[in-house]
This record gives structure tokens, C-alpha cells and sequence, in this order.
């Protein structure tokens, strides 16, 4: 028997030499493995930056062929044109490596970041404060939002869809400035520049909703020392309902969109060079803290009636979607988040601009 065993073992065993062998081959298996799913993510990201070069170079392209044929449209100059690449490609990268953004946001916030920066420097400076301060926020006591957030994502990575929620508009009024306006740094006056300063002001209230948003929800879910209440019915509610505000939120809001207003009202004074002979520059800073505070109170009355919120008994936080465990705190499941947030920088975008001609000084 000792023999059969013996003679069993001995023919299913390797020698040492093949037993090195195969030690060495299956760990390089697995090296292989990884090595080409990162040479192949690293190929994907160069042919998907190399489009988004020859897509920017094709914009290049257009603006000087326009300029030329109708005379009255600004070219986009080299030096922006590369200035609108590289820095937004250096931002976007950073974002990525902390985790503010997942591959299809880094590709969203490129484009974004491209048309917004070659249309106007106020446009980026302003998206460019929105999205580092939210991303700072997003982040910050992010222990305590794991535990009232049941879909807190670490790093508060944000996916395209979440990109071209908050920057879709504003990416749409910028092509629309370019069309009428060509790329450049205007001051905003109703009365020289009606349609280019509408859009200007557009545009600054959907980032300015968007970043009162973010700040309201980030700072407010953690600093509040009183329980919030339902923008709807002024209920007292558990810390996470969609729809319900804070006053240290709400002043948050105020301060998240005074910020971007600041950013843009730094860069008009850096580059635009008529503005002795414009209307005064300074209530862009009103503006865009009346924009974050109005455009937060609209995603929380969004939130509150058409976004679905319940108590889960089993996890203890609130979710935003029904389960066999949660208790039905308000809202119906219409919206989503991101479409909240996109409703609301739409309404913000279309409401705001008529409302602050009426209040811009005149020159």
C-alpha cells in the first residue's frame, strides 16, 4: 500500500524544475494580463484625446474661415486656442487621479472645460471655482456622509451624466455666445450688448445654481446643528431628504454662488479692456449669490415633489429609491438627482437674465 501510495504520489508530482517553471509562468500570466488592459485604457485615452484635439483644431478651423468670409466675427487665436486644450486637460487629469471624476467625466469635463475656456475666460474661471470647490466639499467629513448618504461614492467621483447635468447648459449657452458673438471677453451691458450679455448672465446663473447646490447639500448635511425641514411643508425630516433646507445650508448656497460670481467679476477686470466705457461690472458678485441661494431653494422644491424619499429602516439612512424596508418620507419617483439638478440650472438660466435687466445699472 505504502508502494501504491508512493508510486501514485511520485507520477502526479512535478519536479522542481517544472514546479519553477510553472511558478514563474502563472504569475507573468497575470502581470500579462493587467499590462494589456492597462496598455489598452491607455490607447483608448490617447485615440479619445486625439479626437478631442482634432474636434478642437476643427472649431479653430470653422472660427477662422467665419472670421474671413462674414468680417465681423473674432478668430480664435492660437494662443487660446491652446491655452482652451491644455489647461482644462491638466485640471480634468488632477481630477481624475483624486478621484473627483471617473473616466467618462474626465472625457465630459474636457469638452465642457474646452468650450467653455475658448469661448470666454470668465466662462472657465467660473466653472473652474465650481468645480474644485465642489470637489473639495464633496469630499470633506466625508465619514459622516457615508452614514446619511446611502449612495455616497468615495472620492464623490461624478460620471458624464453628472458632468453634462451641471455643465451641459452652460456648454450650450457658450456655443451660442460664440455663434453671436465670436470668442472673447465682453463686459455685461444690456444696453450695448443685449444678446451677448443675456447670454453671459445665463450662463453664470446655471453654474452659480449648480455650485449653491453642491454647496448647500455639502456643508449643510454636516454643520447644521438643527434638525431640516421640507421646503414643502416645513416638517422636521431625517438629514438627507431630498427637498429639505437648512438655514447654514441655505447661506451656504448663497456663498457657493457669490464665489463663482467673484471668478467671474476677477476675470472681466483682468481681461476685458473697455470697462471704463461699459455699465459697472461689480453686480455680477449679486448676481451670482442671488442665483446660487434662488437656484438651490428650486432643486430642494424639485427635490421635495418629484424625487422620491424614504427611511430605510434596515440601513438607517434615507434612500432615494423604494424598498421593502423604507418608509415614505416625500416625493414621487419622477426625477432623479441629475435631472433635478439639470431642471434647475434650465430654470435659473431662463428666468434670471430678464429678471437682472430689469436691475442692471445703466451706463
Amino acid at each position: 500500500m505504502r508502494g501504491e501510495a508512493a508510486g501514485r504520489d511520485g507520477g502526479g508530482a512535478r519536479s522542481p524544475r517544472e514546479q519553477q517553471v510553472f511558478s514563474f509562468l502563472l504569475p507573468m500570466s497575470y502581470y500579462q494580463e493587467d499590462f494589456f488592459r492597462e496598455y489598452l485604457k491607455m490607447m483608448a485615452n490617447m485615440v479619445i484625446l486625439n479626437l478631442l484635439i482634432c474636434i478642437s483644431l476643427g472649431f479653430w478651423i470653422v472660427s477662422m474661415t467665419a472670421s474671413t468670409y462674414y468680417g465681423t466675427l473674432r478668430p480664435i487665436s492660437p494662443w487660446r486656442w491652446l491655452f482652451s486644450v491644455l489647461v482644462p486637460l491638466i485640471i480634468v487629469t488632477q481630477g481624475f487621479k483624486k478621484k473627483s471624476l471617473d473616466h467618462s467625466g474626465a472625457l465630459g469635463g474636457l469638452v465642457v472645460g474646452f468650450i467653455l475656456t475658448v469661448a470666454n475666460y470668465s466662462f472657465f474661471s467660473s466653472l473652474f471655482v465650481f468645480f474644485v470647490t465642489s470637489s473639495k466639499l464633496t469630499k470633506w467629513k466625508k465619514d459622516i456622509k457615508k452614514q446619511i448618504d446611502s449612495e455616497y461614492k468615495e472620492g464623490g467621483q461624478r460620471n458624464w451624466v453628472q458632468v453634462f447635468c451641471n455643465g451641459g447648459v452652460p456648454t450650450e449657452l457658450a456655443l451660442l455666445y460664440m455663434i453671436e458673438n465670436g470668442p472673447g471677453e465682453i463686459p455685461i451691458d444690456f444696453s450695448k450688448e443685449y444678446t451677448a450679455s443675456w447670454m453671459c448672465l445665463s450662463l453664470l446663473g446655471a453654474l452659480a445654481c449648480s455650485a449653491g447646490d453642491t454647496w448647500a447639500s455639502e456643508i449643510g448635511s454636516v454643520m447644521s446643528k438643527s434638525k431640516p425641514r421640507l421646503i414643502t411643508t416645513w416638517e422636521q425630516v431625517p438629514v438627507g431628504t431630498n427637498g429639505a433646507v437648512t438655514l447654514v445650508g441655505l447661506l451656504s448656497s448663497l456663498l457657493g454662488g457669490m464665489a463663482v460670481g467673484i471668478a467671474y467679476f476677477v476675470t472681466q477686470l483682468i481681461f476685458v479692456t473697455d470697462l471704463e466705457m461699459s455699465a459697472p461690472q461689480w453686480p455680477i458678485i449679486v448676481f451670482g449669490a442671488a442665483a446660487g441661494l434662488l437656484g438651490s431653494v428650486v432643486d430642494s422644491y424639485l427635490g421635495a415633489t418629484m424625487q422620491y424619499s424614504g427611511f430605510d429602516q434596515t440601513l438607517g439612512t434615507v434612500v432615494n429609491h423604494q424598498t421593502k424596508d423604507s418608509k415614505h418620507i416625500s416625493g414621487k419617483p419622477i426625477l432623479d438627482n441629475n435631472a433635478v439638478n439639470l431642471f434647475s440650472s434650465v430654470i435659473i438660466a431662463l428666468v434670471f437674465p430678464g429678471t437682472a435687466w430689469f436691475f442692471w445699472p445703466r451706463d
